[in-house]
């Protein structure tokens, strides 16, 4: 089974071709599903809690998300630091879940599966992938996107300034695809790409 990684910045619509991509017969491994029930594991949970306290908790008793994107997208050094302690708590078990995720999609037949995760490259899951396709959208129109998606500009900067930059998920693309058009268009490009990849 070949698997295919999303690159892109903050609001270049990664989920939107990831969605596309499985309309034409991709399996899904959504990473951001994985992240929910890897954040509700009990000892990733103790562990948030010996870091940063009930702050991060919600009413269930499980990690809130926002609260969580709070503290690791805060102003930098501190924001920084917090990530990397995110990321290393999380990141392995993620990895898991979505090694999983391929096996067993790749044991029901699925010839090709999509890697929909916001840090493909951060989090060094591209060496999963035999394929990498570059979302392109020009920042103001992500912005514009991400506003209207209820972000504040500070949000996005701050998501942004999180990630690789934009020139080396690129560079490291084997497929670019616009999709500053028509939904439409980008459909186009990423079924002129499908059946170049499973014929």
């Amino acid at each position: 089974m070949k698997i295919i990684g999303i690159l892109g910045g903050v609001a270049s619509g990664k989920s939107f071709v990831a969605g596309q991509l499985a309309q034409m017969g991709a399996g899904v491994l959504d990473a951001d599903r994985a992240a929910h029930a890897v954040l509700r594991l009990p000892a990733v949970e103790e562990a948030a809690r010996g870091r940063w306290g009930e702050t991060v908790f919600g009413a269930d008793g499980h990690i809130d998300r926002s609260r969580l994107a709070e503290i690791v997208f805060s102003p930098p050094p501190k924001g920084a630091e917090e990530r990397g302690f995110l990321e290393e708590l999380t990141h392995p078990e993620i990895g898991r879940v979505l090694e999983q995720e391929a096996q067993r999609l790749a044991a029901a037949g699925v010839a090709a599966a999509v890697l929909d995760a916001p840090l493909v490259l951060e989090s060094g899951w591209d060496r999963f992938c035999d394929r990498l396709v570059f979302v392109d959208v020009p920042r103001k129109l992500r912005i514009a996107r991400a506003l209207a998606r209820g972000w504040t500009q500070e949000e996005f900067a701050a998501r942004e300034g999180a990630q690789e930059s934009l020139d080396c998920k690129r560079a490291r693309a084997d497929v670019v695809v616009d999709n500053s058009g028509s939904p439409e268009e980008t459909q186009h490009q990423l079924e002129r790409f499908w059946r170049s990849l499973v014929g």
